[in-house]
């Protein structure tokens, strides 16, 4: 294609943004209002997505290891759990650890303990992992070490935040499916508005031989248009809200108790300006030419 072609294309679709005010607005307006809808729930998914991976970084088990081990059998077998494939952090608990830990449990009756002879507690090492799915793998293998005692594990909860985590994602792709076609047909029906108002304009450029793309490019471009600005207008609002909760989060006392923190908006701006060009650019394309369809037919 020519330069000058091109040149042409693309400012008659700017034109024609600026033309049609009336359905460039309420296309703004719609897809806005659909990608500010998809941001929250992006941000959203997001955070959630952030406190099951800091939730699932704090999971672990406890090894118990026999009561007459010896202490150079004890290291040994740290040092065996720390050389494993999978696991994270290892901490070592000693028998007077589990006599502190059992007076805590017993709170206001744990001076019933006083002098009791911690070497009938097992020493132990509690195991984080780099990936909560090795977990069963890793502890069939700490098994097959002498001096094991017992191995003591939230395999529930690991079941359960693994199921949550991929709950998310599968319920993030369905709203995302939802959104993209919402936007496809709404774009396509406000640029069809357009469209119809130049039918006459269409069949004489057909009728004096102009090429279905030429015809059809600069109203792509009137939709990638209107998909760029939608995508930076929804980015600034989005961005904003979302800075301003999110600080009013980090400063809550829940927040504080609780040890969690939310995604800074810089960590995801990338990702949310990567999609939302895409989710503009694509849709406000896409819609276009679904709505030209009707009036380029032979």
């Amino acid at each position: 294609m020519k330069y000058n072609i091109f040149g042409y294309l693309v400012g008659e679709g700017v034109s024609n943004v600026f033309k049609n005010k009336k359905s460039t607005g309420a296309s703004l307006v719609i897809m806005c209002a659909t990608m500010i809808i998809f941001g929250v729930f992006l941000m959203i998914g997001e955070n959630i997505n952030h406190f099951v991976d800091q939730i699932k970084s704090e999971q672990g088990f406890q090894v118990f290891l026999k009561t007459d081990a010896t202490e150079a059998e004890i290291e040994e077998v740290g040092e065996k759990i720390r050389a494993l494939d999978g696991v994270s952090t290892i901490e070592p608990k000693s028998k007077q650890d589990a006599l502190n830990t059992m007076k805590e449990r017993l709170k206001d009756k744990g001076n019933v303990l006083d002098g009791f002879n911690y070497q009938v507690f097992s020493a132990s090492y509690i195991v984080t992992l780099t990936d909560l799915n090795l977990s069963k793998d890793v502890q069939n293998k700490i098994l097959e070490f002498d001096n094991i005692k017992k191995i003591t594990s939230s395999d529930e909860t690991v079941t359960t935040l693994l199921n949550l985590a991929s709950g998310i994602k599968i319920v993030t792709g369905v709203i995302l499916i939802l959104l993209i076609i919402i936007s496809i047909f709404i774009i396509a029906n406000t640029i069809k508005l357009t469209v119809h108002a130049r039918r006459k304009e269409i069949s004489i450029m057909k009728y004096v031989g102009a090429t279905n793309n030429f015809i059809r490019w600069p109203f792509i471009v009137e939709g990638m248009i209107i998909g760029i600005i939608s995508s930076a207008i929804s980015l600034v609002l989005v961005g904003g809200a979302y800075s301003v909760l999110a600080e009013q989060a980090v400063n809550a006392q829940f927040m504080k108790t609780i040890g969690m923190s939310l995604v800074s908006f810089k960590d995801m701006i990338s990702s949310i300006i990567f999609v939302y060009m895409l989710l503009g650019i694509g849709i406000g394309a896409l819609g276009s030419v679904i709505s030209m369809r009707k009036y380029l037919k032979v």
